[in-house]
């Protein structure tokens, strides 16, 4: 599957398709297509409302880490992410140090590249003395529910006010690897937003609301 732009849904195999339809008869977002794993994550994952801040961390780092390649990239990989940064434990990431990254640099289960294997420690750090919670800071930038559900994958946007004002007040915490548009991918998977489009079985029951 090619790449898909940083920060969007991930794109569906026919372009067109807002919906496909599986064999178990479900209609989901058309970019969940037919593979298991992105099934999977658009079925359990995307869009389900994420309060817990290792798991923020965690997506926050394989946000940053999906940057120019596609998400089903990161999803199969995730295993081998979460062996290299402990599971995503703070304080675990935040005490690694250059052997560690050199280390990972060699890493072939990951994607190896050094910015942003120096990003996931030192955005570990930023959390570890953060004066809140990370679940509070970014849950912060939730928007109100959309009055209506988007009927086609093309109306669900790249970047909102709301991503832009996260990753602004990321940045100035001293995040990197936090974009707008990478801020607006970690708010459809983390449930600020609801993007599941009219017709996908994950949009009954919540027409108006998160999921």
């Amino acid at each position: 599957m090619s790449a898909e732009p940083t920060g969007t849904v991930p794109a569906a195999p026919a372009a067109s398709a807002s919906l496909s339809l599986g064999e178990d008869g479900l209609a989901r977002c058309g970019w969940a297509g037919t593979d298991p794993e992105y099934r999977r994550y658009h079925d359990e994952e995307w869009g389900r409302a994420l309060r817990d801040d290792r798991l923020l961390f965690e997506k926050l780092c394989l946000e940053g880490f999906q940057a120019g390649l596609s998400w089903i990239t990161i999803l199969r990989r995730r295993p081998a992410f979460r062996a290299a940064f402990h599971d995503f434990d703070v304080d675990q990431v935040a005490a690694m140090g250059e052997r560690d990254v050199a280390r990972l640099l060699t890493d072939a289960g990951i994607i190896r590249h050094r910015g942003k294997i120096e990003a996931t420690i030192s955005n570990a750090r930023v959390t570890r003395d953060l004066d809140t919670s990370l679940t509070e800071v970014i849950w912060s930038f939730a928007p109100a529910p959309r009055a209506s559900r988007l009927r086609h994958l093309g109306e669900v946007p790249a970047i909102t006010p709301e991503s832009t004002a996260l990753s602004r007040e990321l940045r100035a915490r001293g995040y990197t690897f936090v974009g707008p548009t990478t801020m607006y991918a970690l708010m459809q998977s983390a449930g600020l937003v609801d993007d599941h489009v009219s017709g996908c079985h994950r949009a009954a029951g919540s027409p108006t609301g998160y999921c």
